[in-house]
């Protein structure tokens, strides 16, 4: 087993992927630049989680988890889009939206603890 699988913010972003590729990416039609946009950034985040994991260094694990967590605001932002144009359910938006909320404060406290000087 990897590292990174064993992480609780990795399995959320995990299955996070999971929800926005079976509720937008595969069943709707959307633009295909948002479409695309909407893709990088969400495996970004689950990408980033797992590479930063396998950093030695606490500044380079740090990076990666700074460009996780900046990938899931493209994420939402992009999700809020859709939930605009109202190409994207309420729901299915506010169920994904609670979801990233949570994978943001997880990516957050591992970015201060990257931070924190170890005594």
């Amino acid at each position: 087993m990897f590292d990174f699988e064993k992480l609780e913010v990795y399995n959320e972003a995990r299955q996070m992927n999971k929800k926005v590729f079976e509720n937008i990416i595969i069943p709707l039609q959307v633009d295909t630049y948002i479409l695309e946009q909407l893709k990088r950034a969400q495996l970004s985040v689950l990408l980033n989680i797992s590479e930063g994991t396998g950093r030695m260094s606490r500044p380079d694990k740090k990076r990666f988890y700074v460009m996780a967590r900046s990938s899931l605001n493209e994420v939402v932002s992009l999700l809020q889009v859709l939930t605009d144009l109202k190409i994207l359910k309420q729901a299915v938006y506010d169920e994904i939206y609670i979801q990233a909320e949570k994978i943001s404060k997880m990516l957050l406290g591992m970015i201060r603890s990257m931070t924190t000087k170890i005594e």
